[in-house]
């Protein structure tokens, strides 16, 4: 048996209710009664007066209407909901209720005993009116409202507590916790309000009255009960407000989705309420009267509950505060639970390890736990079904790892990855009904390419081209914003073959052609139409001589004799709409005078759509059923930016004017919170873990996808993402601990938000000029030692990329090695990659691999002229 439990106590499943809507319901009521009872109790009393001073018998009679109306409103329907509320509290959170009980019993046990004397204090009061003397009775009159308001100043302190509990949180003193931050501002506001509630109730029982002159008198009277202490109210709200922490403070501000229409409610009732009690003190049809005193304590009620509810939010992800979690697990949990999992610590649930047979019960028993307090399913408040319907499995885990991080208003998930995962699977799968995606790359054949023929006997040229980038990838949703425009470089070099080869650079024109469909603005549609504003690119036919070139606002010298275009804008989709990440495109290098065809290769542009955004963001895939961001992705982006920034995205686009990304963020690296640093930093507080999952979510690069952006040697010896960049975490710390040190004031607090990572011990990184190196791993051009590059270990400008580097004769590296994340040998679903290998020597192995050196020499070589061990077998031949 364990005696160490987290959560000591069962659950009541409400399902279609959830935990809050009991407590919302009766709470509200109860507390609209229980303010009455307060500012009533004056009203009562101060009503018995001015009749006997003015000498009126009506205005006495009408205070003993009222007290009677009074009495029953507030002595029954006050005490059920005020036992219905104990009942709830003590079956929903019974932790909470045992700590407060626990931690103030002599504070309950004294306003039990101020109830007490104020319910015999108004009985008696009720029914010796007209019997007991006059002052006597005016006098126990003034015992019942000091006892209703020393009740309410009791309760308030421990309600008080529970949102700022103060300097108790250390000290654990009585008087701490009772007088928190917040006391005496939430008291003068309690007070007012219940002066304001006297004077709507009066307006009820004064419209009924059948003597006119009485009627108008006393609506009259009621009105400046109500419009006198509204300026009061106001600037004890303010007061309030400026009482609570920063960390409440903002939630109610700014960071709680729920609050905000509780805040306009608020704003749009105060004068509603202002013109509905200025109407009454007019001469109008008792009718009138009547509809507009019922609609006012209706109004009342619904101003209550949007107080209440605005408090009781600001407390999130609390229920006190700074020590218990609304979902009743302790604050200072701490990360055991991450480690060991959390239901070894729940007493009542019926499993304690994950399975793959019990997975979805016991993420039902997760759910019920953690989730059921706040959330319905399917029901009137916080039901969970809309708030989850856009994620997938894997994002519903994903978020699981992410909140309360950034969305503050919800406990962190204490569990470990399985019953993270477990939680996931129940929402998505159980609740939602949704099946387990098929891959989206099954069902692809390789197309048949035609190599263009090469005679090592006759021909005088090789042609070597690639892309600079493995994949491109870019966003087809351009209509609501442009993440990553078309775009992809072609590189090439003409060799000419001989003992000793030379580079061509003059005399010769080198163009290219795309495959067929593959730059079509009219099979492109929309794409198009707002891809060509914003890019501003064209096709050019023909490469030029390369040299000093740009990456965003980044400059570099290439100095390698290549040729190169620039920017090709090309789309990842066919005229019929397939998607095709890697469109071919032909080269042929000509004499420039005659004319005649030196050489000609065929390589591809790899461009894709095949981004993971669906995972979280819903929507399906945009196009083909395997890629693209469809429009319902890219509005719930836009709508989560803009709530998360106060931007206004959405209107724009909607307005038609989409907007680039990179107009706010900058180019690579060039502003302080640098495209690269706003989306990894983001994205790494939901996606942890030390696995390229976390990569794999957004970029297509494992097997099972279309695209499989990372192919080659590489994947085959089974790395992946994480031996050269780090893990997810690592990663985007690094981007952001250059932003940081570029001017984001913002980033520190966001990579101090990452799990697993100490931000001091990750050296900064510039996005797409520090990268991991081949020879990090590969000192000296040797076999690796590791397989693990170092984080302090990256490049520190562009021109010692891999993509840009060249060897001492001039050749570009990724000539015969293939571009990044696509070295040789490398191969895709479409039978594309490795053309030139196979082309040149017949084997997919990079370039003269395996002493093909007469691909260009036309003779054996001796000694290694490009680079070391050059001349060594290819030790991954199978």
């Amino acid at each position: 048996m364990n005696g160490n439990w987290l959560l000591h106590y069962p659950v009541w499943d409400l399902d279609f209710f959830g935990g809050g809507f009991f407590i919302a319901l009766i709470a509200t009521i109860h507390v609209y009664i229980a303010h009455f009872a307060v500012g009533g109790g004056l009203f009562i009393v101060l009503t018995e007066t001015k009749g006997y001073r003015e000498n009126r018998p009506g205005v006495v009679d009408y205070a003993r209407m009222h007290g009677r109306f009074f009495l029953l409103l507030t002595m029954v329907m006050g005490a059920l909901t005020g036992v219905g509320i104990w009942f709830t509290i003590s079956v929903l959170n019974p932790a909470a209720t045992s700590t407060l009980i626990h931690r103030f019993v002599f504070g309950w046990a004294t306003e039990w005993v101020f109830f007490v004397a104020e319910i015999a204090a108004l009985f008696v009061y009720y029914y010796t009116f007209g019997k007991m003397e006059r002052r006597r009775h005016v006098t126990l009159g003034w015992l019942y409202f000091a006892f209703a308001w020393l009740s309410l100043f009791v309760v308030n302190g421990i309600i008080a507590y529970m949102l700022t509990p103060g300097d108790w949180l250390e000290t654990r003193s009585f008087w701490d916790g009772f007088f928190n931050p917040s006391f005496w501002p939430s008291l003068f506001f309690r007070t007012f309000i219940a002066l304001m509630f006297a004077g709507i109730f009066g307006f009820v029982t004064a419209a009924f009255l059948k003597d006119a002159d009485l009627r108008q008198r006393m609506l009259r009277y009621c009105a400046g009960w109500l419009i006198l202490p509204l300026p009061l109210l106001f600037a004890s709200g303010w007061w309030y407000l400026l009482a609570l922490p920063d960390a409440q403070t903002t939630m109610i501000l700014s960071h709680s989705p729920e609050i905000m229409p509780f805040l306009k409610a608020f704003g749009w009732l105060s004068p509603i309420l202002l013109i509905g009690g200025i109407l009454l003190v007019f001469r109008v049809p008792q009718g009138m009267q009547k509809t507009i005193a019922i609609l006012l304590a209706v109004t009342g009620l619904a101003y209550m509950g949007s107080f209440e509810w605005i408090r009781e939010a600001g407390r999130r992800p609390y229920i006190i505060h700074g020590l218990t979690y609304a979902n009743s697990l302790p604050a200072d949990i701490g990360e055991t639970t991450e480690q060991n999992g959390l239901l070894k610590s729940i007493r009542w649930t019926r499993h304690r390890e994950i399975t793959d047979d019990n997975r979805l019960a016991a993420g039902a028993d997760l759910f019920r736990f953690m989730c059921s307090g706040c959330h319905s399913v399917n029901g009137p408040m916080n039901d969970i079904l809309p708030l989850t319907d856009a994620f997938t499995r894997f994002g519903m885990a994903g978020y699981l790892g992410g909140i309360g991080k950034i969305d503050r208003y919800m406990p962190p998930f204490p569990g470990n990855a399985a019953e993270r995962d477990a939680l996931a699977a129940y929402i998505v799968e159980s609740l939602h009904g949704k099946g387990t995606e098929t891959a989206a790359g099954t069902g692809i054949s390789p197309d048949a390419i035609e190599i263009p023929p090469f005679d090592p006997d006759v021909d005088d040229y090789i042609l070597l081209a690639w892309s600079s980038r493995g994949m491109h990838f870019m966003t087809d949703c351009d209509a609501r914003f442009s993440l990553s425009p078309p775009g992809n470089d072609l590189y090439a070099q003409l060799i000419r073959r001989g003992k000793l080869p030379e580079h061509v650079m003059d005399g010769v024109t080198i163009s290219y052609t795309l495959e067929e469909g593959f730059h079509d603005p009219a099979a492109q549609t929309d794409f198009w139409k707002y891809a060509q504003p914003l890019t501003g690119r064209d096709l050019p036919p023909n490469m030029g001589p390369d040299g000093n070139g740009t990456i965003g606002d980044i400059a570099y010298d290439d100095g390698s004799m290549t040729y190169r275009a620039r920017n090709i804008p090309t789309a990842p989709y066919d005229r019929g709409g397939r998607f095709k990440p890697y469109p071919l495109v032909t080269l042929e290098a000509r004499d420039a005078d005659a004319g005649n065809l030196l050489a000609m290769t065929k390589t591809t542009l790899p461009v894709s759509t095949e981004m993971g955004c669906r995972h979280c963001h819903g929507g399906d895939w945009r196009k083909d059923g395997r890629a693209g961001i469809a429009d319902r992705t890219a509005d719930n982006i836009l709508a989560v930016h803009d709530r998360m920034n106060g931007t206004h995205l959405v209107q724009k686009a909607e307005s038609g004017r989409p907007q680039a990304c990179g107009s706010c963020h900058g180019a690579e690296g060039a502003a302080p919170r640098n495209l690269s640093a706003a989306v990894h930093g983001f994205h790494a507080l939901y996606l942890t873990g030390d696995s390229a999952d976390a990569c794999g979510a957004c970029h297509p690069l494992s097997p099972d996808t279309v695209t499989q952006g990372f192919r080659g040697i590489h994947r085959e010896l089974y790395l992946d993402c994480v031996n050269c960049h780090g893990s997810m975490g690592e990663h985007a710390a690094g981007l952001l601990k250059h932003a940081a040190e570029a001017g984001d004031r913002n980033a520190r607090k966001r990579m101090a938000m990452i799990d697993g990572v100490d931000g001091n011990a990750i050296p900064p990184r510039q996005p797409w000029v520090q990268e991991p190196d081949c020879l990090y791993c590969h000192v000296d051009f040797n076999p690796p030692e590791t397989d693990r590059v170092p984080l302090e270990k990256r490049t520190s400008s562009m021109a010692e990329l891999f993509r840009f580097r060249a060897d001492n004769a001039g050749i570009m590296c990724a000539a015969c090695h293939g571009s990044p994340h696509a070295v040789y040998p490398a191969s895709n679903r479409y039978g594309s990659d490795s053309l030139q290998p196979i082309q040149y020597q017949g084997t997919p192995y990079p370039i003269a691999a395996d002493k093909n050196c007469k691909v260009c020499h036309t003779v054996d070589m001796e000694y290694e002229l490009h680079h070391p061990n050059s001349l060594r077998m290819f030790r991954n031949v199978q």
